[in-house]
């Protein structure tokens, strides 16, 4: 038994080698490596891929041999998903990391390079990137330069295209954890000496917010914890990417309110495909959830906030508001709205959208 298992690490230990030197082995290469008979190389192989150790990567094509790889010294990606927002000329680009320190890495370095972004900030795992279309020549290389940037962002029919240049550990990643990543179609890269260029294509999706507000009653509910219900359902819909939920705190001295009078908003990535049956499922969803009948909704797409949207959420901060004004300012500005009355503090949480938490949270804070 010790000699087989012996074998076994042997073996496993040359095809994760042949694995990371160029990405996939043959049994052929481990025969000879090893000098066993060809037909005992293939039963390790067999062998290894029911434990789950190895996987068949490319089946055997004409002359072409079968391409296999230890699964162990496949690089795993650090990246979760990596999708983009479009409106006009604007683009988000959003990536959703498993660390926040190398979300914090990414937005620095972007920032500094500049380029093609506009904008970076980063909540917890998630970086959110702002940028318009076109290009912008950037240096990137060892300290005291950023080791990565956007450098271009442009629009090819349906994808998004980011031209990205970077070294190190950034071009590692770009180069074997990127194109993993969920909303990725895919990546193309070449190396210049010692720095890499690459495109990064994603979808061209819609951005959407969703205001809500008025689900609760004195006797139990909470309109924060039905909006996360909410985004939890849509990321189970087809052709939708959940971005955020945030809670927003209005006028306190509103007296029809059952604690401290705050509303919510969550943020969604949308195939434009999957955008026109979205405000009736939204509805059925608050509709059959809300424990109070006067439930809102307000939704609106886009990026960018106009002004008079921004100003008519700061006044719900500081002022009672009717029904029909909110109705009005909805007209105005492209949000649908459904519901009861709700919906005034749901178009308020709308237009308060893109504010950091501690605005948001706080009512007498002053929009600038």
């Amino acid at each position: 038994m010790s000699s087989v298992l012996e074998h076994r690490r042997m073996y496993l230990r040359l095809m994760r080698q042949f694995t990371l030197d160029k990405g996939f082995f043959t049994v052929t290469e481990i025969q000879k490596s090893t000098g066993i008979p060809r037909s005992t190389a293939q039963d390790w192989v067999n062998r290894l891929m029911k434990e789950g150790c190895v996987i068949l990567r490319e089946e055997k094509r004409g002359r072409s041999a079968a391409r296999y790889a230890a699964i162990s010294a496949m690089p795993s990606s650090t990246c979760r998903r990596i999708f983009t927002t479009v409106d006009g000329d604007r683009v988000a680009i959003y990536h959703d990391c498993m660390s926040g320190a190398l979300t914090a890495f990414c937005g620095h370095h972007h920032c500094r390079a500049g380029g093609a972004l506009t904008g970076v900030w980063r909540d917890g795992t998630l970086l959110r990137e702002d940028a318009r279309l076109g290009q912008k020549a950037i240096r990137v290389g060892l300290s005291p330069l950023p080791a990565v940037g956007v450098c271009g962002v442009g629009q090819e029919g349906d994808e998004i295209v980011q031209h990205i240049r970077c070294v190190g550990g950034p071009a590692y990643s770009l180069t074997d954890m990127m194109s993993r990543a969920e909303g990725v179609v895919r990546v193309e890269s070449r190396h210049r000496g010692n720095i890499v260029e690459g495109k990064v294509r994603t979808r061209a999706l819609k951005q959407v917010t969703i205001g809500i507000d008025d689900t609760d009653t004195k006797d139990g509910g909470a309109t924060f914890a039905l909006a996360l219900a909410l985004l939890n359902h849509l990321d189970r819909l087809p052709g939708i990417i959940p971005i955020s939920h945030h809670v927003v705190m209005l006028n306190p001295a509103v007296f029809a309110k059952t604690a401290g009078n705050s509303a919510s908003f969550i943020e969604i990535a949308v195939e434009p495909a999957a955008f026109t049956d979205l405000p009736d499922k939204v509805v059925r969803f608050i509709a059959d959830e809300s424990l109070s009948h006067e439930w809102g909704i307000a939704i609106r797409s886009g990026l960018g906030m106009p002004k008079g949207l921004r100003e008519y959420g700061q006044m719900a901060r500081s002022q009672i508001i009717t029904r029909p004004v909110a109705e009005a300012e909805a007209e105005r500005f492209g949000v649908s709205l459904a519901g009861g009355n709700g919906v005034i503090g749901a178009l308020a949480a709308v237009a308060l959208a893109g504010l950091p938490h501690e605005v948001l949270l706080d009512p007498s804070k002053k929009i600038g």
